[in-house]
This record gives structure tokens, sequence and C-alpha cells, in this order.
């Protein structure tokens, strides 16, 4: 290592240089940087596994739990409508808004999406599941009726080469528009669309048909890119009959003059023979409900992206047309659940740390030998299964179980009168604990070994009582494995849901069982998202108190 000097008197001195001639500034931070960047290369493999491990289910649960997209996507256009609609008017929606419903609902019907939105809807009314369900399969019957009548003026009407040679036209083509279908059918699905359609309606039909052609390049997407069909061979649509005779009520046809222009024109004079139905009535026929204002307030209220909703429900409350209101009191479910968890985990720990702290101090202060043998004692729960240990449970806790047998056997108990000791927070305080009590001790036992016996001879050579001695030197120092084991027992316990599914019954069941029920059963995974998250937000929030209380660092294992 060297220097640079100054070339003359009075020069002030150059930076100082390492062995191979660079600045040595520049070369130790050169080092610096290797050595950050080993580190982390260390450190990666494990950084990775947690973040898509812990850190994306968790972010992924946070967005499910706000996430509403698939009204909008599945009803766009219907969604779109309905912005201008008022609800308070006590009157169901305009024709129009039943127009685009209807183009919305038999593509999300062909795509089978249609059931997924009604399930969605029915979170938050309660019938419009099964409304969804039978009105998809009577959207052909009003296409149906349209193609018959179209026949009997045409018999081409009914055949898939003359339809798309209808469609394509003549002159500058319009792919925007079957581009726009592509991407609404994309979000409806959620599936990447690629491929080439094979179809392009032109400028001329599709501002003289617009609605027709909607429908026709909605089935020209679905039938190529979905199907894998060709789109020139095969019958469009119901829905299509439905869009052309709405268009030819509006559109003057005379001066059209591109392919199949003659039947247009023979349609649009028979049009008054034709047996129209409004669709806001076909939709009523289909089930009256159709025309109930709350259905379509609803709609209206959960067609934004994102919601408060689920959150809203998640603590007994809903959103409505009318704004945030509290749920009926038969139906306040969620609050109370939280408070059950919250005050059953508690008890579960107080439990654990009175039958665990004395086990702990018999194991620390027993000779080695005896010691081992016991901890496999402890240890032995961990070797059986779950199940079959919440199982025993309640083959023993049951009124003809083993513990009120033993009890009537002993006479404390009437055969009449044996104790119900399952189905009820009893049950499940009890079988938890037992479950969690291992993940007391160890904390507690290895605090308990660090422990020096010479402090308690101390104590009471000064003539401390042996209650004193405890109380005042050997229980202080066993603090931080009490804080360890609590912390364990407490946030395992909020979390559990199998043994209080099998002996909680309706009374002992925790928040993390409607979790699971909304998540594996009724599939609402957006209220058990908004139910997980909030239960993780009480976790840390409690974490946050205790350390603010005890302090974290106070916590040891030993």
């Amino acid at each position: 290592m060297g220097s640079s000097a100054g070339n003359g008197k009075g020069d002030k001195p150059g930076p100082m240089l390492a062995a191979d001639g660079r600045p040595l500034k520049r070369s130790l931070n050169r080092a610096l940087r290797r050595q950050k960047l080993r580190a982390l290369a260390l450190i990666a493999p494990l950084l990775i596994f947690v973040l898509l491990t812990f850190i994306a289910p968790i972010a992924d649960m946070l967005f499910r739990s706000v996430e509403n997209d698939i009204v909008s996507n599945t009803l766009p256009s219907t969604t779109e409508a309905l912005e201008g609609w008022d609800h308070t008017t006590g009157e169901a929606p305009s024709e129009a808004v039943f127009e685009d419903f209807y183009f919305d609902l038999f593509l999300a019907s062909e795509a089978k999406e249609h059931t997924k939105l009604g399930t969605r809807l029915n979170y938050e009314k309660t019938g419009v599941s099964s409304m969804f369900r039978s009105t998809g399969r009577g959207l052909d019957d009003i296409g149906d009726d349209y193609l018959d009548q179209l026949e009997v003026i045409d018999k081409r009407w009914g055949d898939g080469a003359f339809w798309y040679a209808l469609m394509s036209g003549t002159g500058t083509p319009a792919p925007e528009v079957v581009k726009a279908r592509r991407k609404v059918l994309t979000r409806m699905s959620g599936d990447v669309l690629t491929g080439d359609v094979g179809f392009a309606p032109s400028n001329a039909i599709a501002t003289l048909l617009p609605t027709t052609v909607r429908a026709y390049s909605d089935f020209a997407v679905y039938t190529a890119l979905v199907d894998g069909k060709d789109v020139a061979k095969r019958d469009p649509w119901e829905s299509v009959y439905v869009g052309l005779i709405l268009d030819l009520n509006k559109a003057d046809v005379s001066g059209y003059t591109g392919p199949e222009a003659d039947a247009l024109k023979a349609v649009k004079a028979a049009l008054p023979e034709i047996k129209q139905v409004s669709l806001q009535s076909f939709f009523q026929s289909e089930d009256k409900d159709w025309v109930d204002p709350s259905v379509w307030a609803t709609i209206q209220t959960y067609s934004p992206k994102y919601t408060s909703g689920y959150f809203l429900n998640a603590i007994d409350m809903q959103l409505t047309p009318d704004g945030i209101q509290m749920r009926p009191e038969n139906e306040q479910i969620y609050i109370m659940l939280f408070k059950r968890t919250l005050f059953m985990s508690m008890m579960i720990m107080g439990s654990c740390i009175l039958l665990g702290y004395p086990v702990a101090w018999l194991l620390a202060n027993l000779p080695s030998k005896s010691a081992n043998l016991l901890m496999i004692l402890v240890l032995l729960p961990f070797w059986t299964s779950l199940l079959v240990r919440t199982s025993a449970w309640k083959v023993m806790l049951q009124q003809q179980g083993v513990i009120n047998d033993v009890l009537v056997w002993l006479g404390l108990v009437s055969d009449g009168d044996r104790l119900v000791m399952i189905n009820n927070q009893f049950g499940t305080i009890v079988a938890m604990t037992h479950i969690l009590l291992p993940f007391m001790i160890l904390p507690l036992y290895s605090v308990m070994q660090t422990i020096p016996p010479t402090y308690l001879r101390a104590a009471k050579s000064l003539g401390a009582t042996n209650w004193t001695a405890f109380w005042r030197v050997y229980f202080p120092q066993s603090i931080p494995g009490i804080g360890a084991g609590s912390i364990l027992v407490f946030i395992l316990s909020i979390g559990y849901y199998i043994t209080p599914e099998i002996v909680g019954g309706t009374t002992g069941t925790f928040i993390s069982n409607r979790i699971a029920y909304h998540i594996s059963s009724s599939l609402n995974w957006g209220l058990g998202a908004a139910l997980g998250a909030i239960l993780l937000a009480c976790v840390l929030i409690l974490y946050w108190a205790y350390d603010r209380i005890v302090g974290i660092d106070n916590v040891k294992l030993g």
C-alpha cells in the first residue's frame, strides 16, 4: 500500500492508493459490494422460498378481499348502462339495459361463466344464483322464435354461410369490433385467447347493424378460438337473430347494396308481421324477480372492480345501494366468533401455563437420565396424528364416554345427570390444551435449564422461605420462557380449525372454521380472505401490545 505525494512544496497530497494503484476508498467499496453480493446469494434461496410460500399468499389473500371484477367483466355493457339508472325510483331499468343484459348474459352463458356471477351476487342477495342458472338455460327461446319467423321469409336465414357473407360484407373491414369482443371474452373467462378468428365485419354492416355485428362477433370469437371451428361453416347463435330484429327496428336498409341486401330488405318489409317481444318482458317471463329493482340495485352496487363489501360482511355489516348498514341481528355472527376465538385462545394459553409450568419445572430439576425419559412422554403426542388425538377426546368426553362412566361408577354424578363436555367450549379448551401443551412445556424447560439452582439455595440461606425463594428469585427468571410459550400457544390456537370442528359443536367453533368453510365449501373466497386479513390484523395488534407491555426482547427459548 502506498500514497501519492505532491509534486512540489505546498501541493496537497493526493488520495491514498491501494497496492494495485487504485484509490483505497474505491477498492474498499468494491470489496464491500462483493461481500454483500455473496451474502445475498447465500440467503437468496431462503428469501425466495419465504416470498413464494408466505408473502405471496398473504398478498393474494389481501387482494382477494377487495377484488370484485367478476361483475364488470361478465356484464360490461350492462354495468355501463346501469350507471345512469336511479334505484330510488322503485322501477326496473329501461329496455336498453335489458337489451345489453341479454347479450352480455348470452355470451356468459355460452362461456359457462354466468353461474359464477350468480354465485357471487348471491352472497349479497339470496336467490340471485338460481335466477342466473334458470334464465341462462332459456336464453335461446326468443332467438329460436325469431329464427322460425325469419325462415318463413327466407330459408337462408338459418344457414351459417349466408350469415358469414352478410356479416363480412364488402369494402373496408372493421377488425376493431372483433378485437374488442375478444378482449371481453378474455376478461370474462380469464383465459388468454390467441389465434386468428377468421372473420371481420365490414364498416358498412357494422354501422348498419351494430347489435347484430356485436352478437355475431361474440359467436365468431368463441367458435374460432374456444371451440376451434370454422366460423363460416357454423350456424350463428340465437342471440344474433335477436340482434337482427332489434337493429332492423331502427335501421334504414333501403340504401344498402352489400351481400344479401335483398334478404335484409325483405325482412325489413315484413317486420310488422313478425311477432316481437320486449327483452324486459322476456326476462320477466323467465323469472318475475328480473323486474325487481333490488336485484338491479345489487348488480349496480357491486359493479366496481374493487369493493369493501367483503370486509363489511366480515364485521356483520353490508354494503347496500343506500350505503353501509348493519346486518339484521339474527345474521350477526362474525364479531361474536372473533370475540369467542380470542377469549378461548386466551383460556387455552392460560390452561397450558398452569399445566405446563409444573411439568417443565420437574423436568428441569430432575437428573438428566430421568428428565430425558420423561421428555419422551412430552414429545410422544407429536408422533400421533392430530385427527386421532382429537377423535380420542371426542370418545372420552361424550356423555356415554370414559370420563362420564368413571364419574358415574365413583358416584360423583348420577346416570341421568351425566356431564355435557363435548360439542361446547369446554370440549374445545380441553382438547386443544392437550394438543398445544408441549408447545408451552418445551420453551419453559429450555429457559428453566439455564437457571442456576444455586440461586434458590442462596435465597434460602438468607432466610427466604421456599415460596419466597421461588416467587422472587426463580419465577422472574422463567418469565421469558412463559412469554415464548404463550406466543406459540396463542398464535397456534387462534388459527386452529380441525379440533374445534370435531369437538366444538355450535358454541365451541372458532372464526378459523368459518374461514375454512368459505374457502373450501361455499367458495366465497373474498369473504374468507377478508376474515383471514382481519384475523391477521388482530394477531399483529396483540403482538404489538405484548411487545409494548412485556417486550419481545424478553422472550427466550433457552
